[in-house]
């Protein structure tokens, strides 16, 4: 049976933007406003979920940051994701489905870090499926220098990057490479050859539609390997922007809200998926909630 039906969901909301720069000097990215705003749009009652609240993150200050500092405000971030993973855990341990708003990418790091204690404790391996435009995969390996852990949270959870983000509690990387199958990159991505050549599982936006929507999709669950699990990774921005341009990073050659949507069912009905996160949603750039709305129809479609 569907994971959705043996475990009700649970919606977390996790408004952090600590992993993106100011779009402007005087102001804060507006991503930490979409669990608000999906749930004006009775996300919550329309799953039948349980409201597992708001885990409010540390203050947004990325004034003091310069390029060569490492990554901004990563000792808010490093707080924020044990204080995530413990809530991720406490909702598997209730034998829930957690599906946690985001917020920016960097919050990604929570879940990866609850899966990766349980591979601690088990020694059976978990996997994720990351959906997105932008492999995030910049590190001080292959730039001159990082800084936004949205931008770099793939990186970081996979083991590279500076210890304070990548090794919380000596684990390491948080996520195995084997077990990790990429969907919907765009095909120009600058670490689209690093990844490969890392042995990630990928399919770019035109590999997806060559090969079918439905069957990339059942490719994916196959390509995770062995595992006891998984998690779920949607980044809004994996649309494209003719449907979905409110959002922080828009990158032309997208997907469709209806392709997404069919990913997403078959990933979560999949009895090893432990979870979903969906990020980088801006309401900033919805004013009249059109967005929003079509944003929570997909998810109500894709996880009842």
């Amino acid at each position: 049976m569907p994971a959705t039906r043996t475990r009700r969901i649970a919606v977390l909301d996790a408004p952090s933007n600590l992993g993106l720069r100011p779009p402007t000097p005087s102001t804060v990215p507006g991503c930490a406003k979409a669990p608000g705003a999906l749930r004006d749009h009775r996300l919550v009652s329309r799953l039948n979920a349980v409201d597992a609240g708001c885990l409010t993150p540390p203050r947004f200050d990325a004034s003091a940051w310069r390029p060569g500092d490492g990554v901004g405000q990563a000792k808010a971030i490093a707080e924020y994701t044990r204080r995530l993973a413990d809530r991720v855990e406490r909702l598997w341990q209730e034998r829930r489905f957690p599906l946690v708003l985001g917020g920016d990418c960097s919050i990604l790091l929570g879940p990866a870090l609850a899966a990766r204690r349980r591979t601690e404790r088990d020694r059976k391996d978990r996997g994720l499926v990351f959906i997105d435009a932008h492999s995030d995969f910049r590190h001080p390996g292959n730039s001159q220098y990082v800084g936004a852990a949205a931008a770099e949270e793939l990186a970081l959870a996979t083991g590279r990057g500076q210890p304070d983000l990548t090794d919380i509690g000596g684990l390491r990387p948080y996520v195995d490479t084997d077990h990790l199958v990429v969907l919907g990159l765009r095909s120009d991505d600058p670490h689209r050859v690093e990844l490969e050549a890392s042995g990630v599982a990928m399919r770019t936006v035109p590999a997806l539609r060559a090969n079918g929507i439905g069957r990339s999709a059942e490719w994916a669950l196959d390509a995770l390997g062995e595992v006891a699990t998984f998690w779920l990774h949607v980044d809004t921005d994996v649309l494209d922007p003719s449907v979905m341009p409110a959002v922080d990073g828009p990158a032309p050659g997208g997907i469709s809200l209806g392709e997404l949507s069919q990913i997403i069912t078959t990933c979560a009905a999949d009895d090893r998926c432990a979870g979903m996160d969906l990020t980088v949603f801006d309401p900033d750039y919805d004013p009249d909630g059109e967005y929003a709305k079509a944003l929570t129809d997909l998810l109500v479609e894709a996880l009842q």
